[in-house]
């Protein structure tokens, strides 16, 4: 099947249908949808052919996630269904042939807690080696997401499909909605946009009668956007792989925009960032140099923010960064304060918090375990046993 055929299949458009509802069936919009979802797949698929699809309004809220603020864009149901085809029969399985083993973003089997498990193997395997002496260089790039050049990103993900000028139409056409209004900037400012650091929530700021449309920057991708994942995922690989290939260092990798190289020279450190800095450049990608630093394998030092210290003796040991307990025991406040308004289901808010605790479980201490769940029992007027490490919740 070629390229436009494996978007148009009625067969694909409706597994994508199904992929792109999870999740959100509570919504009024999506319920809408799913009342006639025939007739808008059949629609989809003949905007796909005879190329008369247009991008629907975008709705966007701010996401507090790892300590940082993001800007998320929400999609309308038919655009989610285009890219799930899109990314899930087309693009996803070249890029996963295409990157290294250690890029674990957004892929099914791999995500935050494999990059974590893979920090750790690297950290085991560097000590059996070199002992507990050496380096580690950890990196992260400034407002990643905000400053991917469309035009890079389209020509990398149209190698990935020989160029098809189906594909490319459709990329355009997705682009297109990517695109910032940058009314506001003068000519000179303008001019040098597309190199200069753009900051989304910046941008947020802006008053609404400045953005006219006339001056439009071709630069960032929105995070809620799948393609914008597997753009994330694959847009720095010829970093990647000259650190893992052409520099031959066996422990690295990336996390999104976090990666480390550990290393027994840092000079060697040193030299190697001195040249992903240079394919940075080329690429629009900023080195976020507050963040990026070498420091001793036998030190302290915080990665996807968990920290961590390999002793003398090898053992890793690992701890919860304090930030986030402190951000979880607000996040509890506000939710209780939800529930009690009835702007939120209880079961939420206690499905929520089971899921922090079996990922934070094991990295506090016994005292940070037993104020989380008095916070818990007194917010929300539960009675928490923990019972071979299972968390069981009783009415007071």
């Amino acid at each position: 099947m070629t390229y436009e055929e494996i978007l148009c299949d009625a067969n694909n458009l409706y597994k994508a249908y199904r992929a792109s509802i999870k999740g959100s069936k509570w919504k009024e919009s999506t319920q809408k949808f799913m009342m006639n979802f025939l007739h808008y797949i059949f629609e989809i698929q003949d905007g796909l052919k005879n190329r008369t699809l247009t991008n629907h309004p975008t709705d966007e809220f701010i996401l507090h996630e790892r300590g940082r603020i993001r800007p998320i864009t929400s999609y309308h149901t038919s655009d989610r269904i285009i890219r799930h085809v899109l990314c899930d029969e087309i693009l996803l399985p070249k890029v996963k042939r295409k990157i290294i083993y250690d890029n674990g973003a957004s892929i099914t089997g791999r995500g935050i807690s494999h990059s974590r498990n893979r920090f750790e193997v690297h950290l085991r395997k560097y000590y059996l080696e070199y002992g507990n002496e050496g380096y580690i260089l950890f990196g992260d790039f400034k407002k990643f997401y905000d400053n991917i050049i469309h035009t890079i990103a389209k020509k990398e993900l149209l190698k990935l499909v020989d160029d098809d000028e189906f594909i490319s139409w459709l990329l355009d056409l997705i682009f297109d909605g990517f695109k910032i209004d940058v009314s506001y900037m003068t000519d000179e400012e303008y001019s040098t946009c597309l190199s200069d650091v753009f900051n989304k929530l910046e941008h947020r700021a802006i008053p609404k009668k400045e953005l006219t449309g006339e001056k439009l920057m071709e630069k960032s991708v929105n995070i809620g956007d799948q393609l914008s994942q597997i753009i994330g995922i694959y847009y720095p690989y010829r970093i990647d792989n000259y650190v893992k290939y052409v520099r031959s260092q066996k422990y690295y990798g990336r996390y999104m925009d976090d990666w480390y190289i550990i290393n027994h020279s840092k000079e060697e450190l040193n030299d190697i960032l001195d040249n992903i800095r240079k394919i940075a450049v080329e690429l629009g990608i900023h080195i976020n140099e507050k963040k990026t630093r070498i420091v001793k394998i036998n030190s302290t030092f915080k990665y996807l923010q968990i920290k961590y210290n390999l002793t003398n003796s090898g053992k890793i040991v690992k701890r919860i960064n304090p930030k986030r307990i402190t951000n979880m025991r607000r996040k509890l406040k506000k939710l209780a304060v939800k529930v009690k308004n009835g702007e939120l289901l209880y079961e939420n808010a206690e499905n929520m918090f089971r899921g922090w605790m079996r990922d934070s479980y094991k990295l506090m201490s016994k005292q940070q375990r037993q104020n989380m769940l008095l916070l818990y029992e007194e917010l929300f007027g539960k009675k928490i046993e923990v019972i071979n490490k299972k968390m069981y919740f009783h009415d007071l």
